[in-house]
């Protein structure tokens, strides 16, 4: 089968290891196509059903953010957002994920957060996000109970990150 100088090359891209078998699987949908030259639409079209295909595969991680409650009076949550929808900080190693949960402490010492994460678990959460709100030291103090949440969130077996966006 001849491939085109473009197509050659873009077929280069794909790792060693499992570009002989790309290549058969490109050349066999050419043939099919009752075509004998294989283009770079024909490697691209290989490459977004192979994409396609990868997704369907990836689970989705389910996340929670938990937020301070004092702070929850003048922040509502856009940045916690804006971070996880454009997978920046500490969303950075997420492919696909969804928030299924965004709440507040309950006030101190965190009384909420443990019928909270029973709730979320009944969900199938796999992380809890401690907001930067709680971490941070500046326009408000850190989060004075915040080893006893981490450690009540790890107690319950769900992974906790520490931070949303700074």
């Amino acid at each position: 089968m001849e491939w085109e100088p473009d197509a050659a090359k873009e077929i280069e891209k794909i790792p060693e290891h499992v570009r002989k078998m790309a290549k058969m699987g490109i050349e066999t949908s050419v043939e099919k196509k009752g075509k004998n030259i294989v283009t770079i639409e024909d490697v691209k079209e290989a490459s977004q059903r192979f994409n396609s295909l990868m997704k369907k595969d990836e689970k989705t991680t389910k996340i929670a953010i938990v937020r301070c409650d004092i702070v929850s009076e003048t922040c509502p949550g856009m940045a916690c957002f804006k971070a996880f929808n454009k997978r920046k900080v500490h969303f950075s190693d997420y492919g696909e994920a969804e928030i299924i949960g965004f709440f507040t402490c309950g006030g101190c010492p965190g009384r909420r957060v443990f019928r909270l994460v029973d709730s979320l678990i009944k969900h199938d959460v796999d992380v809890v996000h401690l907001s930067s709100c709680m971490l941070m030291e500046g326009g408000y103090p850190k989060c004075p109970h915040i080893d006893e949440i981490r450690q009540m969130i790890l107690k319950k077996g769900v992974k906790v990150v520490e931070g949303t966006h700074h």
